[in-house]
C-alpha cells in the first residue's frame, strides 16, 4: 500500500497617579525591590541541547545577567563561573548549577533565574497525510498525539489513522513501529512518548510507501520491530 509522506517534526503599561499625602501622615515606606518574574518561554520539563539560547539572570548583578549559547559541546560560559554543562538539563537544574558555583564565593544568597529563550536542539519531523507537515520543536515531554497536534492533525481527506509509524534511530540503526491512532483515541491504546529526532508519517491513499522513502535496507522487521 503506498504512503504520502509530510513533514512533522517552542503586562500592559501601567502608570501611578503620585497623590498629595496629607500634612502630619508619615511618608510610606519605600517598597523593597521585587525579584524579576520573567515568563518561560518552554516547558518548564524542557531539556537543553546543544544551540540553545539561555538567559540567565542574576538579581541585583547586572554583570552577570546575559543571554547565552550552549555550545556544540552543551555547554556554555558565564564570568567567575566559567563553563557550566547545560545540555540534558532543565532550566531549574541549571539555575542550582550556578548557585552552588556562586554562593560562598562570590555571593552570599544568589537569586538566579534561568530561561530558555530559544529550543532548537530537540526537534520532531512530522510527515505524511497531515494538514501542515513540518519540522517542529519538542518543548517537553511529548506524545504521538500531541505531536500529531502540532501539524494540525491528520489530514481528514486522506489520512489512514490505524496506519501512523514513528521512525527512530536506536544505537545506529533505523527502527520503526505502526500505531493506530484509532485506538488510541478511544482509549483502547497507549498514547506513546516520541523523542528527538522522531520522525513520524500518517499513510494515506497514495504517493509513496514508507519503504520507497526510507529505502529498500527499511524491512517489514525492521518496521515491526519496537523501540
Amino acid at each position: 500500500m503506498n504512503l504520502a509522506l509530510a513533514l512533522l517534526v517552542q503586562a500592559g503599561p501601567w502608570s501611578a497617579a503620585a497623590a498629595a499625602e496629607p500634612l502630619g501622615r508619615s511618608p510610606p515606606q519605600a517598597e523593597a525591590p521585587m525579584i524579576p518574574a520573567p515568563t518561560a518561554t518552554v516547558d518548564a520539563r524542557y531539556r537543553i541541547g546543544p544551540d540553545d539560547s539561555l538567559e540567565v539572570i542574576v538579581f541585583q548583578v547586572p554583570e552577570l545577567s546575559r543571554v547565552v549559547q550552549v555550545d556544540a559541546t552543551g555547554e556554555f560560559s558565564l564570568p567567575l563561573v566559567g563553563r557550566i554543562k547545560a545540555a540534558g538539563h532543565t532550566a531549574d537544574e541549571v539555575e542550582a548549577l550556578l548557585k552552588e558555583k556562586l554562593a560562598g564565593r562570590f555571593l552570599k544568597d544568589p537569586v538566579i533565574t534561568v530561561l530558555v529563550k530559544q529550543a532548537v536542539s530537540q526537534r520532531v519531523t512530522v510527515d505524511g497525510a497531515v494538514v501542515k507537515p513540518g519540522v517542529y520543536n519538542l518543548t517537553g515531554p511529548t506524545s504521538l498525539m500531541q505531536a500529531l497536534a502540532l501539524a494540525n492533525g491528520p489530514d481528514a481527506r486522506v489520512a489512514n489513522v490505524r496506519k501512523v509509524a514513528i521512525f527512530r534511530s536506536v544505537a545506529g540503526e533505523r527502527k520503526g513501529e505502526v500505531f493506530d491512532l484509532a485506538k488510541i483515541r478511544d482509549g483502547k491504546a497507549t498514547d506513546p512518548q516520541v523523542r528527538a529526532d522522531d520522525i513520524i508519517v500518517v499513510e494515506s491513499s497514495g504517493v509513496r510507501s514508507f519503504f520507497s522513502y526510507f529505502g529498500s535496507s527499511l524491512t517489514l522487521l525492521t518496521l515491526l520491530t519496537r523501540f
